[in-house]
């Protein structure tokens, strides 16, 4: 499933790889990918290179309590009203708002099993035991919720983790207006930050 799901995506022909040059400089930045591949981490440093700001998305979802924040959709517009900015392409409420403002989207593609499993599992671990005081006031739920919560962050992230093989396709498809950037190794993210994106803001 997941080859055939490769070749829907190589078919498209326009998704750009890592030392594709951009095609217009990045302004408005979205960065998709499986929970925990490193989306926010990523975010933050396209944010500096072209000198933008950085909006977690997940801090305008995340009211007390996990509750899902009333304004959520309205700071999201009030976001994407700037001229420039970046944020994660999260929550399906917002995809589209997001995407139809955007100029680029960054998919940040990495191994699961060898890297963005153990990185998702590793954050989980740290926030947990160390009691990170997340958004609003939130903290990671107890570990043995891994077992008993079906949307647990490690097995949301494991239970969709070929989806985004799906949803680039159809993003470019309703939004042709985007710029759709693939990268598929931390090398890769090295070098596109270094690289293409580096000069496409000179």
């Amino acid at each position: 499933m997941a080859r055939a799901a490769e070749v829907v995506v190589d078919t498209i022909g326009t998704v750009l790889r890592f030392d594709d040059p951009l095609p217009v400089r990045p302004r408005r930045v979205l960065v998709a990918g499986v929970s925990g591949v490193g989306k926010t981490s990523l975010a933050r440093r396209i944010a500096e290179i072209i000198d933008a700001p950085h909006t977690e998305i997940d801090a305008l979802y995340h009211g007390a309590g996990w509750v899902p924040r009333d304004d959520f959709l309205d700071d999201v517009r009030r976001l994407i009203a700037r001229e420039s900015w970046t944020t994660e392409w999260q929550y399906s409420t917002a995809r589209s708002l997001l995407a139809a403002r955007a100029d680029t989207v960054v998919w940040l593609d990495l191994p699961f099993a060898t890297v963005t499993l153990p990185r998702v599992v590793r954050r989980t671990l740290r926030r947990r035991l160390g009691r990170e005081i997340l958004w609003n006031g939130n903290v990671e739920p107890p570990l043995h919720t891994i077992f008993t919560d079906r949307e647990h962050i490690v097995r949301w992230a494991v239970s969709t983790r070929n989806k985004y093989r799906m949803r680039i396709p159809a993003l470019e498809r309703e939004n042709p207006h985007l710029t759709v950037v693939h990268l598929t190794s931390q090398r890769q993210v090295e070098h596109w930050l270094s690289g293409s994106l580096a000069h496409a803001v000179r």
